[in-house]
């Protein structure tokens, strides 16, 4: 199978891959790239484990192709984290006790992510429509809504 030469922008790292035309970008991220914190949990588009920002908006990485993301800018779970720290949503999470067995926490706060970069102070209604495409089998979704909220309330003003 050809390879087709694909270049976006990972996690703030301009990458440049080749990669067969029919590889997910989850696949790319995590054996292309190494990057493994985005999780392969039902390669359907239902789950949300694989949910990264393409430019922005929360994507389910198994139903995109790598191809399709030319040129385009790509944030995963490793991508919250800034010079080795956690940033404030993932600190928000583990002390709301929001992570049990961790396999939805990357697409929750991925999801989480681009709820708060359109809305910092949202309210219970607008937490769980932004995370109604991300699947939870442990914490029964409150411990999450909350670390969201404590997020938000340690964002700054604009």
């Amino acid at each position: 199978m050809s390879l087709h030469p694909v270049t976006l922008k990972i996690n703030g790292s301009l990458e440049q891959v080749n990669v067969p035309a029919n590889m997910t970008l989850l696949t790319m991220l995590r054996e292309v790239v190494g990057l493994t914190g985005t999780k392969n949990g039902c390669t359907a588009g239902e789950c949300g484990a694989c949910t990264v920002l393409i430019d922005g908006e929360p994507t389910n990485s198994c139903m995109i192709l790598a191809v399709e993301c030319e040129g385009q800018e790509i944030v995963t779970i490793e991508g919250l984290a800034n010079e080795g720290r956690l940033s404030i949503l993932q600190e928000s999470i583990i002390e709301q006790g929001g992570v049990q067995c961790g396999f939805c926490t990357p697409g929750m706060l991925i999801s989480a992510k681009a709820l708060l970069d359109r809305n910092s102070n949202p309210s219970d209604e607008q937490i769980r429509a932004a995370l109604v495409g991300n699947l939870c089998r442990c914490t029964g979704y409150v411990r999450i809504i909350n670390a969201v909220h404590q997020a938000a309330a340690h964002i700054p003003e604009a």
